[in-house]
């Protein structure tokens, strides 16, 4: 435990990063490297709690976009959260470790409900906690859910796994000449409107004081490097 900069941390993941090199869905094989990762941490002494989004099937701002009503295509979005923590969950548990999918919406024949007490519970009996549903309410995204749960569950950071390396001045992928940064504060990100999580994630964690670390979650061991403070990583925090 001494060899590693947090201890416990939620782990945000988009849900585009489990399609893989699908265009849509689920890509198990995906799937199963993130949970090969989250294993390596808990190895290494870590308490490790999830949220996933759910845009590889459902995303209600664009479904809002198309014309239907945007409450509606927020709890198709909330409930896509719920199949991606299945598959990770039952990913987990065929690799011999004890998940379990808490849901800030009530599905008892599905999976448990969320609470606080019994996520810590969970986590201080070495299992995963996976957080889904998000808020449960609409017009919240998963990256505020995140933060929220990071915040109840008094974790050391929030990690937010994505596709590039870091938090850049712009999209590197659009504009290759971007500025990549090691630091930042919250203030940064607010003020350069750098829209790596919504400005409500952004605040909680402020709030709360907890660092926010961005990395490419298509690194394979990235998660664990950036437990251990290595790796490739931005890390943003008050100063």
């Amino acid at each position: 435990m001494s060899k590693l900069a947090y201890k416990r941390v939620l782990l945000k993941v988009s849900g585009e990063a489990l399609m893989g090199s699908r265009e849509f869905g689920i890509d198990l094989e995906t799937v199963g490297r993130v949970a090969d990762d989250v294993i390596a941490c808990l190895d290494a002494g870590a308490q490790m709690a999830l949220v996933i989004g759910g845009g590889n099937i459902f995303r209600g701002v664009a479904g809002a976009a198309k014309g239907m009503d945007r409450v509606s295509a927020d709890h198709m979005g909330i409930l896509a959260t719920v199949m991606n923590a299945l598959a990770m969950q039952g990913v987990l548990q065929a690799r011999g470790i004890d998940a379990r999918v808490l849901s800030a919406i009530a599905m008892p024949t599905v999976c448990e409900t969320y609470s606080r007490d019994k996520a810590v519970h969970h986590l201080d009996h070495g299992r995963v906690v996976i957080c889904a549903a998000g808020t449960g309410l609409p017009f919240f995204t998963t990256d505020t859910g995140a933060a929220l749960r990071a915040a109840e569950m008094a974790c050391d950071a929030l990690f937010k796994g994505t596709s590039v390396d870091g938090i850049y001045s712009a999209d590197p992928k659009l504009h290759p000449d971007a500025e990549r940064y090691d630091r930042l504060t919250y203030t940064d990100i607010l003020s350069r409107d750098l829209r790596i999580m919504d400005p409500a994630a952004i605040a909680l964690a402020r709030d709360n004081a907890i660092p926010v670390v961005v990395f490419s979650i298509r690194t394979p061991g990235a998660v664990l490097e950036v437990l251990r403070g290595k790796g490739r990583a931005t890390t943003v925090t008050r100063d």
